[in-house]
């Protein structure tokens, strides 16, 4: 995928040119209409729904989580054969054919692609960036995006608490005033977490943000395939109905997961419990703990998602879940933040950006 320079959104009013001026760079470095990242949601980001956000000027992103080498390269070739636009693909750091899984995204002449779930291994960045590819990685603190940024990173996500799925200690607005008059200038940063009206997304735009990074607002996309039963939870859900998932063992290295409250959540209680007991009889090592969790949570988000078992699987949703009201096409949803983002640069004045 080419990373060539799409031309701005039309611009009718002197909000819109602002909005336009500020998306620049974003948009630029991702070869979009727009600088709006769709969020990788395992089960979720795939070929229908990232071809859906390119497609409606974004940037779709194909969330890898565990699949197979196999998985993958059908995966992005067949969100290529609905899109003529650019998309990324977003690999989880910790998956132990990580290399081999660049080198699919490397075939297939992949524009961006994204790293989750902690530091790059040794090699990773190199080996991205040998296919011609940028590379955009996480920054959950301001040391960790200088180190980042040190090596070689093209971009980067900052993202707080307010997020679904794994999340940090901070919230998304911390994080911004802390880290974008520090970092925005080096590399374009897109903020992520809570974001659910454009209000919003002009609030970081100009604060220095190059775009914005969406998940929980896409599920109930019409292009989405999750199951009838997860849009359902995620329309009738409030904000204070998104929590996070609690760490029991301190030995444990558990990330913290935000999903809506249900049954599963006492379920992963359990699982906790279960492999902290087997710590304790040296049963299992840290890091095939961790493992362990995360393919607990891949296979619980699976159920929710794909099978439609909302109370026992695990409904990850950030707390902007208030925010989706409808089942609505991907198209609808970047036209109408666009037009909120617009227009709540034009009252403020329209000044020069």
């Amino acid at each position: 995928m080419t990373d060539t320079l799409a031309p701005p959104p039309v611009a009718t009013s002197p909000g819109a040119d602002r909005l336009a001026r500020l998306m620049a760079r974003g948009a630029a470095f991702l070869g979009s209409k727009v600088a709006i990242l769709g969020g990788a949601m395992s089960w979720v980001s795939e070929r229908h729904l990232v071809a859906a956000i390119s497609d409606a000027g974004g940037f779709g992103v194909i969330a890898c989580g565990a699949m197979t080498t196999a998985l993958l390269d059908r995966e992005i070739a067949e969100t290529r054969a609905r899109t003529d636009r650019p998309f990324g693909v977003n690999l989880i750091t910790m998956h132990p054919d990580l290399l081999a899984l660049i080198e699919v995204c490397g075939r297939h002449r992949v524009g961006h692609v994204v790293l989750a779930g902690g530091l790059p291994p040794k090699g990773s960045l190199d080996a991205i960036k040998a296919t011609g590819a940028k590379v955009i990685c996480f920054a959950p603190a301001l040391a960790l995006a200088r180190k980042l940024i040190r090596s070689g990173v093209d971009a980067l996500v900052i993202e707080g608490m307010e997020a679904g799925g794994h999340i940090g200690p901070v919230s998304t607005g911390v994080l911004a005033q802390e880290m974008l008059p520090e970092i925005a200038e080096q590399v374009p940063v897109f903020v992520a977490g809570g974001i659910g009206r454009g209000e919003a997304i002009a609030g970081y735009l100009e604060m220095g943000a190059a775009g914005v990074q969406l998940g929980t607002r896409f599920v109930c996309a019409s292009e989405s395939i999750a199951h009838a039963n997860f849009k359902r939870a995620f329309i009738r859900a409030s904000a204070r109905d998104a929590v996070a998932s609690v760490q029991l063992d301190p030995r444990l290295p558990v990330i913290p997961v935000r999903a809506l409250r249900n049954a599963g959540n006492e379920r992963f209680t359990a699982k906790q419990r279960e492999v902290a007991g087997r710590l304790d009889e040296a049963g299992v090592a840290l890091a095939e703990a961790q493992l362990e969790i995360e393919h607990y949570w891949a296979g619980a988000l699976r159920r929710a998602v794909i099978d439609g078992d909302v109370e026992h699987g695990s409904v990850m949703a950030g707390q902007s879940v208030g925010m989706v009201r409808q089942e609505e096409p991907a198209a609808a949803i970047v036209a109408e933040l666009v037009t909120q983002a617009a227009a709540a640069l034009g009252r403020r004045g329209g000044a020069a950006a």
